[in-house]
This record gives C-alpha cells, structure tokens and sequence, in this order.
C-alpha cells in the first residue's frame, strides 16, 4: 500500500477537555489530517477549520447517523477471534491492543487482507504509528491516532512523508566506457535479500543515479549474495529512503538505503555491512535527452546495470547504444536536499 494511502484517525481527548481536544484538533488541521475522532459533538471546533468530526459512542464510530466502524480491544487470543468476526461487518475495525504486541496485529493484518472491511490499529505515537504500518511488509491500513501529545501528531505526519514512494525512472542510452585505473569503491551489505531486477540508485552527480543491480546471479566464477549491491566509487552518490542522498563514503552500518526495482518499486532496507577496498575502475557515461550521466564502477563481472525489461547487464557486456535505467532530476543537492539552483557536475 503506498504510504499516502494509509487511514489516520486523530482522537481528541477521551476526558473531553476542551483545551485538550482543541489543541488535538488544530494540531491534526495543521498536518493535514482531516479525520478526527471527537468525544461528544462541538460546532465550535469547526472553526479552526473543514474536517470529518467522527464521534465514538461506546464501541461504535459514527460519522453524522451511519455507522463507520468498530472499536475491538484485544486483552487475550480470544479476543482476537472475536475482532476476526467483524470482517465484512463494517468498514473499518479499529483494534486496541491492551498489551501493546506485534504478534496477535501480524495474524490480524494477513486476516483482513482482501476485504473491504479496513483494519485500523490504535497507536499513541511515531513508534508505535511505525511498526503498524512495516509489520508483515505491507502494514495495516492505517492508524487511529490517539497522540501522547500533539508533536507526536506531526511526527506521524513526517514519518509518512518519509515512506518511500514508487521512483519514476527513465531508460538512458549507454555513449561511453572507459577504464580509469584504480581507487576506492564499497560495497553495501543490506540485512535483506535483494530480488531479482532490483537494485540502488548510484551516480557521480544527483541528477541522474544509475540503478545497480543486486548481486543475485551466480556466475559460476562467483556465489550470489543477494543481500549486497557493489555501489561504486566512494565520491557517488546514493539515494534514500524520504528522497535525500548521501555520498557512498558517508554510509554506515545501520543505515536505511532504497532498494529500488526496474518498475520504480522501492523499500528501505537497513545496511548491515560497508566495505571498502581498492579496486580497478570504469567510468560509465550514458545519456537521456541530450543530457550526460556517468557514474564509476568496479571494472568486475558482478557489477550489472538493470535494464528496461528487468534484467541485468554486465559491466564486460555494456556496449555504446545499450539501453539502461536511471532516475535524473532537475536542479541540484545541498547537504543531500534537492534544491532549485543551477548546479553543473561534471
């Protein structure tokens, strides 16, 4: 599920006290959440702005007179057979869990999947708002938020921000090779198994990042390690997860890194693992639209190019006019940001 897609409730104070409430309501108004969970009906907070005031009386949320879903609290396994019984019952189950578990969500999430009932978890803040939507790889639907303060508010907002979204990518033109002798290059060992066509997104300018393949192919010579990808040289640049990048020198381990595919697909996955060793070099250059990218590699039959169709092509299978995938933008970096000035790296 993409990120934006993801449901977040906001509730306002259960006590009902009306600073609280109202600062729980302006907070969400500010971020852009919309749907607010109110303790009883208050004209007056329309005021601070449009939003959907759903009310909670008992278990039930409604929003206006129909019913738009159901509070479940889970405190034993045998609750949690009760929450699978209101699939198709309504549209969204809000599920509280007492003792805060990953386990019993995870089973919930692959219970609900496929239906047109949404299933909503009640978080307190970004932690907890973080595990919800990474457990089982896809995550719930979404969040009822009942914050622990109003920064926890803008935090979750943040944090979906920070997702990553699908990468658009472009087929470039190969017009250059080149040995350059030796220098330094790293290679990133994710604590994931990498699949094939999918890769990182290297470049010696931010402007346009070449995807490298994964090394998932056994080459006889060579074991896969599908959990490493050989970057390039430690001046490039790599792209990660919210959008920044970072110089490959500067990546450590524990570090998120965006595993990209050839259909733009990402997820971050975490570095376990950098090396760096002194390794023969070769300058790639190819172009889209009259404009020229390069990046530098390792000179080594493990180092591939993703293509437009998914596949991998070598480094010792490149040739000018072969067709390889890149993502380019406009405008510049400054400390890893995109920014709007005119930058030329050549």
């Amino acid at each position: 599920m993409r990120p934006m897609d993801r449901v977040v409730w906001v509730g306002a104070s259960p006590r009902g006290d009306p600073d609280e409430v109202r600062s729980v309501v302006s907070s969400a108004l500010e971020v852009g959440f919309g749907e607010i969970v109110l303790p009883k009906p208050d004209e007056s907070l329309q005021r601070l702005g449009r939003f959907s005031p759903i009310l909670l009386k008992g278990t039930t949320f409604f929003l206006g007179d129909a019913e738009v879903g159901r509070l479940a609290t889970i405190r034993s396994a045998k609750d949690e057979a009760l929450v699978r019984t209101l699939r198709g019952a309504t549209k969204y189950v809000v599920v509280r869990l007492e003792r805060w578990k990953v386990i019993p969500l995870e089973g919930l999430i692959a219970h609900f999947q496929g239906s047109e009932t949404r299933l909503l978890v009640e978080v307190h803040d970004v932690a907890e708002a973080k595990l919800v939507f990474e457990a089982m790889e896809v995550g719930a639907d979404g969040i009822f938020l009942t914050p622990s303060s109003p920064n926890e508010i803008r935090a979750v907002r943040g944090l979906l921000e920070a997702f990553p979204r699908d990468v658009h990518l472009v087929r470039s033109r190969i017009t250059s090779l080149r040995s350059i002798g030796l220098g330094d290059r790293v290679c990133i060992d994710t604590c994931s198994l990498l699949r094939g066509g999918e890769g990182m997104l290297v470049g010696n300018s931010s402007a346009g990042l070449f995807l490298l393949h994964a090394e998932t192919i056994d080459t006889g010579d060579a074991a896969a390690r599908p959990f490493r990808v050989n970057a390039g040289a430690v001046h490039a640049y790599i792209y990660l997860p919210g959008g920044t990048t970072k110089y490959l020198s500067e990546i450590r381990a524990g570090d998120e890194i965006l595993a990209v595919d050839a259909e733009g697909r990402s997820r971050p996955v975490v570095v376990g693992r950098v090396k760096i060793e002194r390794r023969p070099l070769v300058l790639v250059e190819a172009e889209v639209d009259d404009r020229r990218y390069s990046t530098i590699v390792q000179n080594a039959e493990t180092i591939r190019f993703v293509t437009p169709d998914g596949g991998a092509l070598g480094v010792s299978e490149l040739r000018v006019g072969a067709e390889v995938l890149l993502r380019n933008e406009e405008g510049g970096r400054h400390f890893g940001m995109p920014i709007r000035e005119t930058i030329t790296e050549r």
